[in-house]
């Protein structure tokens, strides 16, 4: 009975697997393979077959010359087995008319990449379309205790060597090494490859370069037109972002959580354990039999999965890999991988965790008791009388604010508590202000808990910043803080690390004279000739550029959104929008006649979103005192105000010395600091003697 005619009518050729990884030489080539061989009895056998009909995969069927030691093999697929008649069909149409009389048929092989089932089964009967065969009672399985190739698809390869560039594709891929086949378009010839020298490896899949690296060519088969190499990387260390001293502490949590990602090269699931994790990065234990792992590697989207469903997406690289002793003295290979982007949302949380692990008292956005909070406020002294009378007549719409900020967790805000028994002893928190800037302020702490609490809130908005300022999603490329000279410990803690690191454009301090406006019953909406406010056009704000680079020569421009190229963003504004809340910005430029005198920052957001109102004022920053009076400067602000909603807005001159000199009245003066994190070593270093801030 012709078994496979009876059958073939039912079934339907799959598409194609990708290519099977051929076997090649190991890298250590005098080095013997250490093989553990396993019988397969045949009803295991007949499951795993179905399996890989389920799973639309294939077999190989190899056939063998009578004479001449060469073998062909045809990848087919298996179809549902009940007994020991196994039918495949052939990938491809007309597979067998390369099989000439000369050959008959070998063995079928099942691979995964790191187990070979051999089956020495006996031919049935066989045709254009498939074959069927009668299996054997039991077949081998062998599995080498070195890494198997796993195959690849779909990934472009570019081979650079002493500016030559080839294009291929990568055939398959172990962390140890992998095999690429090229193509020469001439006039290119594979002469111009050097095998004895060093080549970079570029791969890529349609959307971005997931690999580049340096390597070395172990082996090459001849070809004219196309050729495979075996390289090995040479590298095993992926300097992603410039080395810091003050890094995150990285945690080992109880229980441990897994990592799962399909690999950006193989398509194939992996799922590690996590050796240690920080807010930057993890380490994993990568697998020995099937390392997967290369330094350098980004993968796209992968999974941390923690007990109770707690799980957080992230975009990583792999940048080192190590053999490391465990405490038994064995040897297991150790992989780090570095946060390249994480959901704002997502990475607070696991900041959270790991923040209260390291201190169980220190907690990180997490949902705050406001009746408490309100009760600290004032208690610590932080709501002074002044700064109450200043927002008492707006109380009830600033309550709705904080409630929002402190319950809601919004991506534009997040803040620290240090908390004893439940009782809020410390507290600091930060804005998102401008497009990449977040404002730090409400610093404050119980007196009885104040040295405690208050370098702990510190010491946790440090690591953050340590843990967010590379990330993409956060938005960290400045951190700013106002405080007022006089007020001893920003003054020692802020104001010292801009004195201590002596370099403006690491950490800069400015200063603004700050008071109140209130707005007339009926303002003017004109100044007087030949006065006049209007839009800002670029060239005003290099002009601006130019007068503070010489003023100052500080990171102002670049945090407060005052250089041309970001002025008219408004992403920020939406996202605020977004959350419920107000943001609005509007320049504004204060001309006599043709001529530049000031240029005007308008903000207006929630009432008291900053206690003083800093986040909802007008700036005026003065480039040409000439002629530019009290007067004027009063104009100006009550052709601004109305703008604002409030009857007395907070308004700030820079720099100080023009108030001065025109004995414009101001109620205080206010210190900007600013901070580039991507110094941060240098802000840690000049607190390290006095706030004994653990390198960690």
């Amino acid at each position: 009975m012709d078994y496979l005619e009876r059958t073939k009518a039912d079934l339907t050729p799959k598409a194609p697997d990708p290519p099977h990884a051929q076997p090649i030489e190991n890298k250590n080539e005098n080095r013997p393979l250490s093989i553990i061989e396993n019988e397969i009895k045949q009803k295991d056998l007949i499951n795993r077959l179905n399996y890989l009909n389920f799973q639309s995969k294939s077999v190989f069927i190899h056939f063998k010359h009578q004479v001449y030691d060469q073998t062909i093999t045809i990848q087919a697929t298996p179809q549902p087995c009940i007994n020991q008649y196994l039918v495949c069909l052939w990938q491809e149409i007309n597979q067998t008319e390369k099989i000439t009389d000369a050959f008959r048929f070998h063995n079928l092989t099942i691979s995964n990449g790191k187990k070979l089932i051999s089956v020495p089964a006996s031919l049935r009967k066989i045709n254009r379309k498939g074959i069927c065969l009668t299996l054997p009672e039991t077949s081998i399985e062998t599995q080498t205790r070195q890494a198997g190739r796993l195959a690849c698809t779909n990934l472009k390869t570019q081979l650079i060597q002493n500016s030559v560039f080839f294009s291929g594709e990568l055939l398959d891929f172990t962390a140890e090494s992998f095999r690429i086949g090229l193509q020469a378009d001439p006039p290119q010839t594979f002469q111009w490859i050097n095998p004895k020298s060093k080549v970079n490896i570029v791969f890529s899949n349609s959307q971005e370069n997931l690999y580049s690296g340096e390597c070395r060519i172990l082996k090459q088969r001849t070809g004219r037109k196309e050729r495979e190499y075996v390289l090995e990387p040479l590298n095993h260390v992926a300097q992603r972002f410039k080395p810091k001293e003050y890094r995150s502490h990285r945690l080992q949590l109880n229980p441990s959580p897994d990592i799962v990602f399909t690999h950006p090269l193989t398509q194939k699931q992996f799922n590690l354990r996590v050796v240690d994790i920080s807010g930057s990065g993890f380490s994993v234990e990568d697998n020995k039999n099937q390392s997967c792992l290369l330094a350098g590697m980004i993968i796209p989207a992968l999974e941390i999965r923690f007990a109770g469903n707690f799980k957080i997406q992230c975009r990583a690289q792999v940048v080192y890999r190590k053999n490391v002793k465990d405490d038994h003295n064995g040897i297991y290979i150790k992989c780090g991988l570095a946060f390249l982007d994480i959901d704002i949302t997502e990475h607070r949380s696991l900041l959270a965790l790991l923040h209260q692990k390291a201190n169980q008292n220190a907690y990180v956005s997490n949902k705050v008791d406001m009746d408490e909070l309100w009760e600290f406020f004032f208690q610590t002294g932080f709501i002074y009388p002044g700064k109450y009378n200043f927002i008492s007549e707006n109380k009830e719409t600033i309550k709705e604010t904080y409630k929002k900020l402190y319950t809601e967790n919004p991506t534009i805000a997040t803040h620290f508590i240090y908390q004893e028994n439940g009782s809020i002893k410390g507290h600091m928190s930060m804005l998102r202000f401008y497009e990449k800037t977040w404002l730090i302020h409400h610093h404050a702490a119980i007196k009885s808990a104040q040295i405690r609490a208050g370098l702990v809130v510190l010491d946790q908005i440090g690591k953050y910043i340590c843990d967010c300022c590379r990330l993409h999603s956060n938005h960290m490329d400045y951190l700013i803080c106002y405080f007022r000279p006089e007020n001893k410990f920003p003054n020692h803690i802020f104001g010292g690390a801009a004195r201590s690191i002596q370099n403006p454009k690491i950490c800069s301090l400015d200063t603004f004279s700050y008071s109140h406006f209130r707005k007339p019953p009926n303002s003017t909406n004109t100044l007087p000739e030949p006065w006049s406010i209007s839009k800002p056009t670029r060239e005003n704000l290099l002009e601006l550029k130019s007068f503070y680079e010489k003023e100052s020569g500080g990171l102002m421009l670049q945090a407060l959104d005052l250089e041309p190229d970001v002025v008219n963003r408004h992403t920020l504004a939406e996202e605020y929008a977004r959350l419920g809340f107000r943001r609005e910005r509007r320049l504004f430029v204060l001309k006599k006649a043709d001529t530049l005198k000031a240029i005007l920052l308008v903000n207006t957001t929630d009432t008291a979103l900053n206690m003083s109102d800093l986040t909802n004022c007008i700036k005026m920053f003065v480039l040409d005192p000439k002629d530019l009076n009290r007067e004027i400067v009063t104009q100006s602000i009550a052709f601004l105000s109305s703008y604002f909603s409030q009857k007395k807005l907070p308004f700030l001159i820079y720099p100080l010395s023009f108030a001065e000199k025109e004995k414009i009245p101001f109620e205080k003066s206010y210190n900007l600091w600013i901070l580039d994190p991507q110094y941060s070593d240098d802000y840690f270093k000049s607190l390290d003697g006095l706030l004994k801030f653990n390198k960690s």
